[in-house]
């Protein structure tokens, strides 16, 4: 069904505020992934805070055109059936959510994303961003090194006081 003018104007002005607060805004190819598998991912995309939306290429173009920063963004590549995965808080998060479902449903496919300055980013530069960690275990990695120093220095104080309590523990059993 075709939608009202007044309608696409509400699609435009609600891609248009995704783009605005999205740190990273991923399009792939879904043709041929069932509906089930797509509210599959949009309920696995929702946990880490992405988005995913269907929109009509010539409404998402338009909406582009509405953005400072996208005004001379290379729109060529925004064409055939495509999804656009949006994320206000992570900038790898969209392209580990679609790369992660890409191994289940291996025809979606990356096409590019815009980085929240506007740049394009090809789908070679998207499937090394979706192999990084993401900001939780960046955390998780930066804590443990922070904690190794200390651990150790506890391992060597607690070995002192190990060795006497063997020696303690032996002479008791001697006596």
């Amino acid at each position: 069904m075709a939608l009202s003018k007044d309608k696409k104007a509400e699609v435009v002005a609600q891609v248009a505020d995704l783009l605005g607060t999205s740190k990273l805004t991923v399009f792939a190819k879904y043709s041929g992934t069932p509906v089930k598998a797509m509210q599959e991912l949009r309920h696995q995309a929702q946990e880490s805070g992405t988005n995913i939306s269907v929109v009509k290429n010539r409404l998402m173009k338009k909406a582009l055109a509405s953005d400072s920063r996208f005004k001379d963004a290379d729109t060529s590549l925004l064409n055939g059936q495509l999804m656009y995965a949006f994320n206000a808080r992570d900038e790898v998060a969209p392209a580990q959510v679609l790369a992660k479902f890409a191994k289940a449903e291996p025809q979606i496919e990356f096409i590019g994303a815009f980085d929240s300055d506007g740049q394009l980013l090809s789908a070679d530069e998207l499937k090394v961003l979706a192999a990084l960690p993401g900001k939780d275990q960046l955390r998780a990695q930066l804590a443990g090194t922070i904690a190794a120093p200390l651990s150790g220095f506890m391992n060597v104080l607690s070995g002192n006081v190990r060795g006497v309590l063997n020696v303690l523990s032996a002479r008791a059993e001697q006596l």
